[in-house]
């Protein structure tokens, strides 16, 4: 069984038991979160795609840390200008692991 969720603007297929890393959720290391956004549930052959998001869904998961990207630096140059920027960004992080999927 499996589904796709939205959060933070992105897509995820996810299974019970995966461990992926999305945008910045609320919750400390060990609580649970449930994501009720959606898109589509498939069990044995079965599939149901939302529209745009299955009613009575959920997907159930456990927050496993809170952590950061890699570091992205951002250089802008204009040619025989002496113009130079440097700047750098991490992105905050949300590790989760699926624990269920409701359907």
């Amino acid at each position: 069984m499996f589904a796709v969720i939205r959060t933070g603007g992105k897509q995820y297929k996810v299974a019970a038991g995966d461990v992926i890393k999305v945008e910045k959720l609320a919750g400390e290391a060990g609580a649970t979160l449930k994501l009720d956004e959606v898109l589509m549930v498939s069990d044995a052959g079965t599939t149901t795609v939302g529209t745009p998001l299955v009613a009575n869904a959920a997907v159930t998961a456990e927050v496993v840390a809170q952590s950061r990207g890699p570091k992205i630096i951002i250089f802008k140059k204009k040619r025989r200008q002496n113009y130079r920027r440097k700047n750098g960004h991490r992105q905050d992080l949300t590790v989760l692991r699926i624990t269920g999927i409701e359907a």
